[in-house]
């Protein structure tokens, strides 16, 4: 009798078992968890969320917002750039691509959604779609 009895249920629970881990506290998905980045706060006004997100050295043609259903998706390229001639002594600031998805509680608007981009800052307005907002039905 080998390890793995069937290869199916295996996978399963290796599958089970990401599933568990990406759901847990282990990445600071609380209220006041750390993310990945860009770092971001979300907050709820109604209906609709409002999105801020740090994003420090970034120009605003390297960004990308898309949103689909639930989903917002942030990419772009964050690029740190060195004096010529000079040897780095210490490297903290990172450079690179980034990408991020952030899933909404509700769905989403695509085309109300605003944007702004200021001093590395960008605010995002998420309206709550019209067709996953509850419908009051008359009763006759």
């Amino acid at each position: 009798m080998g390890v793995f009895t069937d290869p199916f249920d295996a996978l399963s629970n290796f599958q089970a078992a990401l599933d568990a881990f990406r759901t847990s506290n282990w990445l600071g998905a609380g209220p006041s968890g750390v993310g990945g980045y860009p770092l971001m706060n979300v907050f709820r006004k109604g209906d609709d969320f409002i999105i801020v997100a740090e994003l420090p050295g970034v120009k605003k043609s390297d960004l990308e917002v898309q949103v689909k259903g639930r989903t917002l998706h942030l990419a772009g390229v964050k690029s740190v750039s060195y004096p010529e001639k000079a040897s780095v002594h210490r490297r903290e600031r990172l450079a690179g691509r980034f990408d991020r998805a952030v899933t909404m509680p509700v769905e989403i608007d695509p085309d109300n959604v605003k944007a702004e981009y200021r001093d590395g800052i960008l605010a995002l307005f998420l309206p709550r779609a019209e067709s996953d907002k509850p419908k009051t039905i008359k009763v006759a």
